[in-house]
Formats: structure tokens, sequence, C-alpha cells
């Protein structure tokens, strides 16, 4: 007796022949904007859940560019000013082959340049973040969004009425179906 209603039970719970259909158990899954900020945390998670992987190439691209400068800027920055302090503690003698021609004057100029750069540079990185974060929640937002191919402007001319006098003028007027 206790074993047919188990099977009884488990048929109806796990069996294909429910009287419920399964739509009414699975919850319906709604594409969260705030999910796919929290994604994006790691760069092109976000666009992956928005379904836009093709962006995730060009976040990952323009990363590896800013990386390279910010790299480049860095080692340039660091090259000047152990020169120009080589330079200051040792009367002027030049440390660096290749820049034997470069006055004092100059090398710490091109230190601040390449400082400046540097810093720039990890502040324009930290942009490229933002607006993948940015992305990635809009484009959340706008996931269910469908647009109507017949979206139409249609411009025709029209008598205005003026304000406080009895004439008209006249105008065009704009009228956007979609």
């Amino acid at each position: 007796m206790s074993v047919a209603l188990l099977l009884l039970i488990s048929q109806q719970a796990y069996g294909q022949s429910s009287a419920f259909s399964d739509s009414v158990f699975t919850p319906v899954k709604e594409h969260s904007a705030d999910r796919a900020l929290m994604y994006s945390l790691i760069p092109g998670g976000g666009q992956i859940y928005n379904r836009q992987a093709w962006k995730v190439p060009i976040i990952y691209g323009a990363f590896a560019g800013m990386g390279y400068l910010i790299y480049f800027n860095y080692d340039k920055m660091v090259d000047f000013r152990d020169e120009y302090l080589y330079r200051v503690n040792h009367d002027d003698q030049p440390q660096l082959a290749g820049y034997e021609n470069y006055p004092r004057a100059n090398i710490y100029n091109m230190y601040q340049s390449y400082n400046k750069n540097f810093q720039l540079m990890i502040i324009i990185t930290a942009g490229i973040y933002g607006l993948n974060l940015i992305d990635a929640y809009v484009f959340g937002h706008l996931f269910d969004f469908q647009m109507d191919d017949n979206i139409a402007l249609a411009v025709s001319p029209t008598l205005q009425p003026m304000l406080g006098m009895q004439s008209v003028a006249p105008g065009l007027g704009l009228k956007l179906t979609f």
C-alpha cells in the first residue's frame, strides 16, 4: 500500500502527465538591468547578459590599448625622472644613453609631460570602465523594448493662430506615427 502511494505521488510530482502545466511552476525570468550592471563589474559580463557579445572585443581592445599607453607613459616617466635625479646629484652628467643632448630643464619637462600623460591614461581607463557599466545598465533597461518598423514622420503645412491677434501665421506641422 505505501509503495503504491509513493509511486502515485512521484508520478504526479515529477511525471509528464501532471494535470498542471509546467509554466505554472516555472517562474518567468525577466531581464534585469541591475543584474546586467552587476555582471558588468567584470568588463563585458553585462554585455554578454544583454546578448550583445559583439561589444566584448571592443571593451577588451580599449582596455588593452589603454594598458599599453599606461605602461609606455609610466616607463618613459621613470626614465626621465631617474635621469633628472641623477643629473641633479652628479653635476649634470648624463646617466642613460640617448639623453646626452637634452639639457636638465628639458629632462624635467619631459618627466612632467609623461607623468601627466600617465595620470590622464589612468583617468581615461576609469572612464572606459564607467562607460562599460553604463552601457550594460542602459541596454539592460532597453532589452525588452520593441521597435516597430512602421515609424513615419509626416510634414504638412499648417496655419497657426497668433496669440492676442485675429490673424494666423503659416507654419509646418510634424506628425510622428509609430
